[in-house]
């Protein structure tokens, strides 16, 4: 059952209010999770279930994206102001240093709140920041490309091509390696909430500019890669691992960049294993 929630953050001019949209359930351990650009908290879906049977599992919409609206004026969408919503989040729900699992955007957000010390684990799914310059621009160009698409195409035309494989492989097969698994309603979903995303041109525009290049220090952090993510490609993993040497590095066969569809097991496994 989604909910939201109202905090006060610091900024420059004061401090502004939050407001976040979020999805909490399960037993157990606190396991916060961040999805990337474009998507909304429903992007865990697959995995929410297996989860909630060891964690109490927060999926969160991140500022500007799925129901959270966009920070007020005043709060860039940069990365240091995102880890700080987020660590407001942590205290307006209760959460006393939650473990934290981020696909792409959000595995960079997971990364920062472990080097900030605000969290008790860190498990990193195809987590951006670990790029040279070419593969950033590369990255961004397919990322605006994708969300030029979405706004330009009717809601009927998604509707129509969700409904065969094909099609939902036509409109996702640059973030999943097995389009063709993915439910229908949830390919519309994500395909409106990309268009609607109203915290993208600022948070694509803040990126510009992040390299990840410091170790994370005192919390257990693994790095999953998706062996077919066609976005992040998966050498960069392999730098995630240079920076990060006590990083777990884990390879996700068959899957791509938002791995939770492509192989919900798998993905649920390492979750769990890198939250205890």
């Amino acid at each position: 059952m989604s909910a939201t929630v109202t905090y006060q953050v610091p900024s420059p001019r004061g401090p502004q209010s939050v407001t976040l949209s979020y999805a909490r359930v399960g037993r157990g351990e606190p396991l916060l999770l961040l999805h990337g650009i474009g998507h909304h908290r429903q992007a865990w879906d697959p995995v929410v279930d297996i989860l909630a049977t060891e964690r109490e599992v927060i999926a969160v919409d991140l500022p500007g994206f799925g129901a959270s609206p966009a920070l007020p004026d005043g709060l860039d969408h940069d990365l240091p102001t995102v880890t700080t919503a987020l660590a407001g989040l942590c205290e307006a729900l209760e959460l006393d240093r939650p473990h934290v699992a981020g696909n792409s955007l959000g595995g960079l957000l997971a990364l920062e709140m472990g080097r900030a010390g605000l969290v008790r684990s860190v498990t990193a799914l195809s987590p951006a920041g670990f790029w040279t310059q070419a593969e950033r621009r590369y990255a961004f160009t397919v990322l605006s490309a994708m969300r030029g698409i979405a706004e330009r195409m009717p809601v009927r035309v998604v509707e129509a091509l969700s409904r065969s494989a094909v099609g939902r492989g036509v409109l996702t097969s640059t973030i999943y390696a097995r389009p063709g698994r993915r439910a229908p309603e949830a390919v519309v979903a994500e395909t409106r909430a990309l268009a609607e995303a109203s915290g993208f041109a600022r948070t694509l525009r803040a990126g510009g500019s992040v390299q990840f290049a410091e170790d994370v220090r005192g919390v257990p952090v693994t790095v999953a890669w998706g062996a077919r993510d066609r976005l992040l490609i998966p050498r960069q993993g392999v730098r995630a691992k240079q920076i990060i040497p006590r990083a777990r590095l884990v390879r996700l066969p068959g899957c791509g960049h938002v791995p939770m569809n492509d192989d919900p097991a798998l993905v649920a496994r390492v979750l769990l294993d890198g939250s205890r």
